[in-house]
């Protein structure tokens, strides 16, 4: 299983625009529930489902505006309410 964690730039506090939108309905339209936070969103699953949404994740925030997408993949043990929906 992984975890990744994602930023979409340009970052303003409270308000995310629609690069950071399209982001996050990117991986949801990929089965994810998707944890937003304050530093970085995130979401876990299989090694080629998490591959497959950051693909579309990047895809769609480059094509909503973003400047920079920042990716963090970690491979975990035990998987949250993260996890990938059946």
């Amino acid at each position: 299983m992984l975890r990744a964690e994602f930023t979409v730039e340009p970052f303003i506090e409270g308000q995310p625009g629609p690069h950071v939108r399209a982001a996050i309905a990117a991986v949801e339209a990929c089965g994810f529930i998707v944890e937003f936070g304050p530093f970085a969103t995130s979401f876990s699953g299989d090694e080629s489902s998490v591959a497959s949404a950051i693909e579309a994740l990047i895809r769609d925030a480059y094509e909503k505006g973003a400047t920079r997408v920042a990716i963090h993949v970690e491979r975990i043990q035990d998987v949250s309410s993260s996890e990938r929906r059946s």
